[in-house]
């Protein structure tokens, strides 16, 4: 009797489980829907633990059919089909080659270079155009440029292939060998020194429209930095203070991200020619960010992309870097290619005009 009890009570815990997963993976595929600063900050941040419960969905699924209770597989497989537009977003079969031959196109990447690391040599400068130039990329958008490496002009050297430029705010640039007709920054405001930026080009005799975005960074390696700071000096960061100081810098980004986004879109709204718009997100797909940067454009990996898609290399492997484009054109190929010369991957898209 005894052993019957815990059997029975164990089951019931496994239903109550599958019950909770079931109701956080709905909650946090909505959670994108609300902006963060509308003190929705709780179902937001469900957006950013959806990989792990959607795996939970698979192991209760597996636990339900080996126990055969098929009625209870009805909620994991229910939850898993409608998870099946977020999981085509990092990760795509791709069954249907594109067929590329034959059609007016232009390539182009975006790539977070984190300042060239600083370096006094121009080696991971002159590297990163060398593969661009190789990788035959028409429009550069790089966030955290650095336009000088050591005494060598960074400009000058990835002019001599990209005649013509726009420069934004801080640490924006555009570079393309397409004529640049117009240009401007998208300021984000004081207190931050982030930015976008936007420049129309005669792509081939047709007017296109790229913006190039760099958002809010998340704030968790500013807190750590903070705690190793304190640690240093000798006061003991506790681990729920730490635990606190990274939840309170992380929402704070979320939400001052989530207002960038408006900014950002915004400005592509207005826009009377068709978009492209790429760069450094800083957040994840299905979040308040993406959602509002992609609006009614497409998302070039869910397109025509492969595998898995991951641009960030920390220890986390998540995908932050996008590129957008209108639907009066259409993707051809897209892929990320493992460059080790910054702590994100360069993301590259061939579109078709």
């Amino acid at each position: 009797m005894a052993r019957l009890a815990v059997y029975k009570y164990l089951a019931f815990m496994m239903l109550v489980a599958t019950a909770l997963v079931t109701a956080f993976t709905l909650a946090g595929l909505i959670g994108g829907f609300f902006a963060p600063s509308e003190g929705n900050t709780a179902l937001a941040m469900l957006v950013y633990v959806l990989p792990l419960l959607v795996l939970a969905n698979a192991v209760l699924l597996v636990y339900w059919i080996l126990r055969r209770k098929w009625i209870w597989c009805c909620m994991p497989v229910a939850t898993m089909l409608l998870s099946l537009p977020y999981i085509g977003t990092f990760y795509r079969p791709g069954l249907f080659a594109s067929q590329t031959k034959g059609k007016s196109s232009l390539i182009i990447a975006t790539y977070n270079v984190a300042r060239f690391a600083n370096e006094v040599s121009p080696f991971r400068s002159e590297s990163i155009l060398a593969e661009m130039r190789r990788q035959q990329v028409e429009i550069l958008c790089l966030q955290e440029y650095r336009d000088y490496s050591g005494d060598r002009s960074n400009t000058e050297r990835y002019q001599q292939f990209y005649p013509y430029k726009a420069v934004g705010a801080d640490d924006m640039v555009i570079f393309s060998r397409f004529p640049i007709l117009d240009s401007q920054t998208i300021s984000f405001g004081e207190g931050t020194n982030n930015s976008a930026q936007w420049a129309e080009l005669n792509v081939r005799g047709r007017r296109l429209r790229i913006i190039n975005v760099h958002l809010q960074t998340t704030g968790i390696s500013r807190s750590l930095r903070l705690a190793q700071k304190a640690n240093y000096q000798g006061q003991k960061v506790e681990g729920n203070k730490l635990l606190r100081m990274i939840y309170g810098n992380y929402t704070q980004g979320m939400a001052i991200r989530g207002e960038q986004a408006d900014i950002v879109a915004g400005v592509r709204d207005e826009s009377q020619v068709p978009c492209i718009l790429c760069g450094d997100f800083n957040d994840v797909p299905y979040s308040y960010v993406y959602r509002t940067l992609k609006g009614d454009m497409t998302d070039g990996f869910q397109e025509c992309g492969t595998g898995y898609m991951y641009t960030f290399t920390g220890k986390k492997s998540v995908r932050i870097d996008y590129i957008f484009h209108d639907e009066q054109l259409n993707g051809l190929a897209y892929y990320k290619q493992n460059l080790s010369f910054s702590d994100h991957l360069p993301v590259y898209m061939k579109i078709g005009l």
